[in-house]
């Protein structure tokens, strides 16, 4: 078990350097110029001035060479200053990176807990009318585009309704901030999490309809234990890999779901700042965003890998 965790963790490190050498050069690639960014508008036009601020931070040396010191900075914290803003890249990051992180693990807890229910309701109810209203509203809800369902919700529950507030984390003024945060999270967690809850349904059936039919099984049920026990501590648990291989990497898609998730609904965290970069072309916050992201997706690999072994 320890030399199998050593091996994925160096695969990590592996996986993360990867992506770091691919990242800076497409940020190397990219047009515009960062000197540009960081220079007063009235010394724009004196190109002595924008020389001496190259020689200054380094842009004058290859690639590679600033490749190596940026990772050098990168491994002690230190991604770098914001080009529109001129804060650190890690305190900004830092800022907005507890509410993306409430938003994925809400939708991700959301959905493990619809999809697993309804995925093992219907492989019990196989071919009933509840097996068949589950698949279908499955299908309905892998169909519909993130930004249109989030249109749609904020219509029906924050417009016509009015359950939910439409957009920000929070209300200024509010009696109680941690009840105020809760009412702000479920709109958005729940139309994060419903496209992962469709397919962890569809997998858990699948999965669990085949568990089903397995010789250990009935020989479990020969044996006079009850029919919830065989179905969890036996059934369940032999249809999990395949169940925890899709919540590991979907992780990825809820992140990249809650850029547009964040911009619908105005959420401060990590999706909306992205768009935020890429619009104003601050390229050490897309790179120290990415990077950041890249650690949460390598994180959460390596937690299935250890649950895999479980």
């Amino acid at each position: 078990m320890a030399s199998f965790l050593i091996r994925r963790l160096f695969h990590a490190l592996t996986i993360l350097l990867g992506v770091s050498m691919l990242v800076f050069l497409f940020v190397e690639l990219a047009p515009g110029d960062a000197v540009d960014a960081l220079m007063p508008p009235e010394s724009m036009s004196t190109p002595e001035a924008k020389a001496a601020m190259r020689e200054r931070l380094g842009l004058n040396d290859p690639a590679p060479v600033r490749y190596v010191r940026w990772l050098g900075r990168a491994i002690q914290g230190n991604f770098g200053y914001s080009l529109t803003s001129r804060k650190p890249v890690t305190d900004i990051i830092m800022a907005r990176l507890p509410n993306t992180l409430l938003l994925v693990g809400t939708a991700m807890i959301f959905s493990i807990i619809v999809g697993l229910i309804s995925g093992i309701i219907s492989a019990i109810k196989q071919y009933s009318a509840i097996d068949y209203v589950v698949t279908f509203f499955s299908f309905f809800w892998l169909s519909i585009p993130g930004f249109f369902l989030s249109l749609l919700m904020i219509y029906i529950f924050a417009v016509k309704l009015n359950w939910f507030p439409v957009f920000g984390a929070s209300s200024p003024n509010a009696a109680n901030p941690v009840l105020d945060r809760i009412h702000h999270l479920i709109l958005p967690a729940a139309v994060l999490g419903l496209e992962l809850a469709a397919a962890l349904t569809r997998y858990t059936r699948a999965s669990l309809v085949e568990v089903l039919r397995a010789d250990y099984m009935r020989t479990a049920r020969a044996k006079g234990l009850r029919e919830w026990t065989v179905l969890i501590g036996h059934g369940l648990k032999n249809a999990l890999i395949p169940i925890i291989t899709v919540i590991a990497f979907r992780l990825p898609y809820l992140i990249s779901g809650a850029i547009v998730i964040e911009t619908v609904f105005q959420w401060p965290g990590l999706g909306l700042l992205t768009l935020n970069a890429a619009n104003q072309k601050d390229y050490p916050l897309i790179l120290a965003i990415t990077m950041a992201v890249t650690i949460l997706v390598v994180i959460s690999s390596f937690i299935a890998d250890v649950a895999y072994s479980l």
